[in-house]
């Protein structure tokens, strides 16, 4: 991807503009008003946040819930996603975190399909990153600190209302009402994001009939750690890719998945797709989920002073990765933008170009 604006972005952390939060308690530290307020401190949010950090633009980042994801999730970062992240400072924390693979089959049982090299790709990372969310979530919060800024836990929220300067967002932290005032206000709250129902922008798709099963497992898997294997078989397909840890993610469609898949649920799915002539044997099992599949894209990318990115805007099925990297692209590009407005190198208008980058990746 080519970066768009015209000037780098700042790392000097001395020339970040301190909020007003720093030095106080918690309770004092959320500011009534911001040049940018991020909802949701997601991979998304974070990424914004660290953009908007080096380009010295005051903002607050506010989610919900206490602490970051304690789940992998999404386990991959793609080469485009690493070359986006450069400028941010934090990919050679994530590769030391990570396991990088170059080799991807698609496979019939015990044949191999196709196989990709990915050592060729003309990138500085020719490689998948394997990592789970959150790790990934940890080293953006990490590089947050660093920059001297602060996340907003367990403030929620509850009201979005656009004025002729800005937004007013009424939050709950401790149980107590509060209001800020900023100039601009981006959703990154998933899904279900109050953000975009505040726009009233509609929300195009549907979810699908299938569901999905994520686990993380250990298992004596005859193919080996050094391949993240697509496997296709008449009841249905399953990704096995290995993580930095040793065990596997696993990701098979299913029908009337459980909620909670056990150990038995995931064993049936090897044996139903995965090879024949040594069978797969599943040993462990740390966590496990069911998705139900989605496909949506909004209609537009902001409203004015709202802008949406990641799950608020476009939603994926989870194989692959392509929400959380597409996500925090999302993030980059519109930080970028934002910063370049608020410190007046670029006119307001220029934020229309967000939508204009963005919207062809989340339609591929």
């Amino acid at each position: 991807m080519k970066f768009i604006c015209q000037r780098p972005l700042t790392n000097a952390i001395g020339s970040v503009r301190k909020s007003t939060t720093v030095g106080k308690s918690r309770e004092e530290m959320l500011p009534h008003t911001t040049e940018v307020l991020i909802i949701g401190a997601g991979p998304t949010g974070m990424a914004l946040s660290i953009v908007l950090h080096q380009a010295g633009v005051d903002h607050v980042l506010i989610d919900r819930l206490a602490q970051g994801l304690q789940t992998s999730r999404a386990g991959v970062i793609h080469a485009q996603t690493l070359e986006t992240l450069e400028p941010l400072g934090v990919t050679q924390r994530l590769s030391e975190l990570a396991l990088a693979l170059q080799n991807f089959a698609i496979r019939d049982r015990n044949r191999a399909l196709l196989k990709l090299d990915f050592s060729k790709l003309p990138s500085k990372h020719p490689y998948l990153m394997m990592l789970p969310q959150n790790l990934t979530e940890q080293v953006f919060a990490e590089r947050i600190a660093a920059l001297g800024g602060v996340i907003h836990r367990t403030v929620e929220a509850k009201a979005v209302v656009q004025d002729a300067d800005g937004a007013r967002v009424t939050v709950i932290e401790n149980g107590r009402e509060k209001l800020i005032s900023a100039r601009y206000v981006v959703g990154a709250d998933g899904m279900h994001s109050l953000v975009r129902r505040s726009t009233g922008i509609e929300f195009d798709g549907a979810a699908y009939d299938a569901s999905f099963v994520l686990a993380d497992v250990r298992l004596d898997w005859p193919v080996g750690p050094t391949e993240v294997s697509l496997f296709f078989a008449p009841a249905g397909l399953v990704v096995v890719a290995p993580l930095p840890d040793g065990s596997y993610r696993v990701v098979a469609t299913m029908d009337d998945a459980p909620e909670k898949p056990e150990i038995a649920d995931i064993q049936a799915l090897f044996d139903s797709r995965g090879p024949t002539k040594k069978r797969t044997r599943v040993l462990d099992l740390s966590w496990s989920s069911r998705f139900r599949v989605h496909h949506r894209l909004v209609r537009s990318y902001r409203k004015d002073r709202l802008f949406l990115m990641g799950d608020a805007a476009h939603v994926h099925s989870p194989a692959g990765g392509q929400g959380m990297n597409t996500g925090i692209i999302d993030a980059v590009v519109l930080g970028q933008l934002l910063g370049d407005v608020v410190n007046g190198v670029r006119p307001a208008a220029d934020l229309d170009v967000y939508e204009t980058l963005r919207r062809p990746a989340a339609q591929e």
